[in-house]
């Protein structure tokens, strides 16, 4: 029986054995809360601080400005939490995208029964927020700005320095969603020009449950979680040592690869494009250049087929893929962000989202194309033609 393919790498990515590998000691010999006062609270201290300066200077940032958290779902809330409560005197407006992941969404979603104005900007068709229109958005006075800089379901890239510049000349804060990106672009908070800015670790090779939230020197933030006085006063609680240190390891080996990685995944990328756009009633989502998004990010919608049918028939073949975000899967309806392309019927119910990794290999991309291409045929030569739209 071949092995599993696995082409989901959007959701989550499996540990590196150098990452468990920093980890372990972390839960064993020197597994000790960084708090305390005694040498074995001081050797935890010492791990936390370490794997804090490596991941700020990864970053472009300073160790002061990074504050980690259990994932990008929390970071994202603590940037529009914590900058809505800590301005609240400045104003109520919030500005941001229709494709941004729920915890951004939702968020301002929670902002918004309380009583703040939330700007959704739309997006065009490949999925970009258009530079003018949010401009023209922060004509009026926002307290936050939050725009992802690549999206989780179809790979765009959005011109985020850009668009945290508009912000500063309009004196607005910029927060950037940047978990898709973690380990896929180079990631440069001085270059972005952003105030704020969240990673999670499991989408670059590291552990679940741990994440961060860049907080550039002098941004108003109030805290989530109350308690001791631990990440500089912005998230109370122990801190998950060694989940820290995995994940400023994953981000140190990322890095280190990224060019070559990036560029190879493309060009995997690319040949599974090229095969599966060659199908009738295919069509791609996102920029139709595919430089323009994520490396590792192919979206495709099939007509005539469903997005989740085609999913289970692939993983019962032994390749998992996703129909979109992992966070809103089980859903049967088109996701948020395929509504938001405009994309019409019979594509709109057939969207599926192959995201590759490093270990993505030409046998794997050539397999599933020709899985892929049998899969589509005889579910469309099985549908009834009073069901097709």
């Amino acid at each position: 029986m071949p092995m599993r393919i696995y082409l989901d790498h959007a959701a989550t990515t499996p540990v590196r054995p150098e990452v468990l590998e920093a980890m372990l000691p972390y839960f064993m010999e020197t597994g000790y809360n960084p708090s305390s006062l005694h040498a074995e609270g001081q050797a935890a201290r010492a791990a936390l601080d370490g794997a804090r300066e490596r991941t700020a200077a990864l970053l472009g940032a300073q160790p002061k400005e990074v504050v980690f958290t259990g994932g990008g779902s929390e970071a994202d809330t603590l940037a529009v939490h914590g900058v809505a409560r800590a301005t609240v005197g400045r104003g109520r407006r919030l500005v941001t995208s229709a494709i941004e992941h729920h915890a951004v969404l939702h968020a301002m979603d929670a902002l918004e029964r309380e009583g703040w104005e939330v700007v959704r900007l739309p997006v065009d068709g490949e999925g970009r927020v258009p530079v003018q229109a949010f401009a023209r958005a922060l004509e009026t006075p926002t307290t936050l700005a939050s725009i992802m800089l690549a999206n989780n379901e179809i790979g765009t890239i959005q011109p985020v320095a850009e668009l945290a510049a508009i912000a500063r000349a309009h004196g607005t804060l910029f927060h950037t969603d940047a978990v898709q990106a973690g380990g896929q672009l180079p990631i440069d908070v001085q270059a972005l020009g952003v105030d704020l800015l969240s990673l999670s670790a499991h989408k670059f090779y590291g552990p679940k449950g741990v994440g961060l939230l860049y907080v550039r020197h002098g941004t108003p933030l109030l805290p989530l979680i109350y308690g001791g006085g631990q990440e500089y006063g912005a998230r109370a609680g122990t801190e998950n040592v060694a989940g820290i240190v995995g994940l400023a390891r994953a981000l140190e080996l990322a890095v280190a690869d990224l060019p070559e990685r990036a560029r190879r995944t493309a060009a995997l990328r690319e040949r599974l494009a090229r095969g599966l756009l060659a199908l009738q009633g295919v069509r791609l989502l996102g920029p139709a250049g595919l430089d323009a998004r994520l490396p590792n990010n192919l979206s495709l919608a099939f007509a005539g087929v469903g997005g989740e049918a085609l999913m289970i028939r692939l993983d019962l073949e032994g390749i998992a893929v996703s129909t979109g975000s992992a966070c809103a899967s089980g859903s049967l309806e088109p996701s948020h962000v395929v509504r938001a392309l405009g994309l019409e019927a019979p594509y709109d119910a057939g969207v599926v989202r192959f995201s590759l990794g490093r270990a993505t290999s030409e046998d794997e991309v050539d397999r599933t194309v020709r899985s892929v291409t049998l899969a589509v045929s005889e579910m469309r030569a099985d549908e009834p033609a009073s069901s097709r739209r």
